[in-house]
C-alpha cells in the first residue's frame, strides 16, 4: 500500500473517532445520515447494538452484524480487521455467550 493511500484511510478513520468525541449524538456510517444512504442504518437491529457502549455505535464503520451471516459456536475465532467502534466483535462475543 502506498504511503499515501494508507495516509488517506488513516485520516478517515481518525476523523469518525474525532466526530464521534466532539459530536457524540451524530452517528458514523451505520447511521441514516450517512453517505446520504438510510439503507445503511439497517446494518445492525436496535436489539443488537441497545447494550453496547453508544460510543462504539457511533463510531461503528462496520458492514453488518458478523451473527447474522455466521453461524458462530463456542471456541470459534473472531478476526476483526477494522478501526470502527469494535461492535462486531463485542456481538461476536456476545452471541458466545448467550
Amino acid at each position: 500500500m502506498s504511503h499515501e493511500l494508507r495516509e488517506r484511510v488513516r485520516q478517515g478513520y481518525a476523523r469518525t473517532a474525532l466526530n464521534v468525541i466532539e459530536n457524540s449524538s451524530q452517528a458514523s456510517c451505520c447511521g441514516p445520515d450517512c453517505c446520504g444512504d438510510a439503507a445503511t442504518s439497517l446494518l445492525y437491529e436496535p436489539s443488537e447494538t441497545k447494550e453496547l457502549p453508544d460510543a462504539a455505535v457511533l463510531a461503528s464503520l462496520g458492514c453488518g452484524s458478523p451473527t447474522s451471516v455466521a453461524e458462530l459456536r463456542t471456541g470459534d475465532v473472531v478476526l476483526d480487521l477494522g478501526s470502527g467502534g469494535g461492535i462486531d466483535v463485542l456481538l461476536s462475543a456476545s452471541s458466545l455467550t448467550a
